[in-house]
């Protein structure tokens, strides 16, 4: 969990994300995003929901041990944080680690 949360930092501090379930959405179907960090504790539904259109589109989904507000701790944020969006990784190895 620790290298993913650094990953994560690196990737929000050197790259480009974008947060918000609704934001993710949009950049799966156009394409836009690498990849796709959801909260397993978090709402089924929007999970359910997220991990069908991405593998749908073929696209990665990282899967983040805690609710939204430890995904949101980790990103740095004052705020809960659903889902995020990888569009452009960085410094950061996130898109080619494995996490468990």
């Amino acid at each position: 969990m620790s290298d993913l949360t650094n990953d994560l930092r690196l990737a929000i501090d050197t790259g480009k994300v974008s947060f918000g379930n609704r934001s993710v959405s949009r950049l799966i179907s156009t394409n836009s995003a690498k990849a796709v960090v959801v909260a397993i504790k978090g709402k089924k539904e929007i999970i359910d929901d997220l991990t069908h259109i991405c593998g749908v589109a073929g696209m990665k989904v990282i899967r983040f041990n805690g609710n939204s507000l430890e995904l949101g701790a980790a990103c740095g944020r004052p705020f809960s944080v659903n889902s995020l969006a990888i569009i452009e990784s960085g410094n950061s190895k996130i898109l080619d680690a494995e996490y468990a």
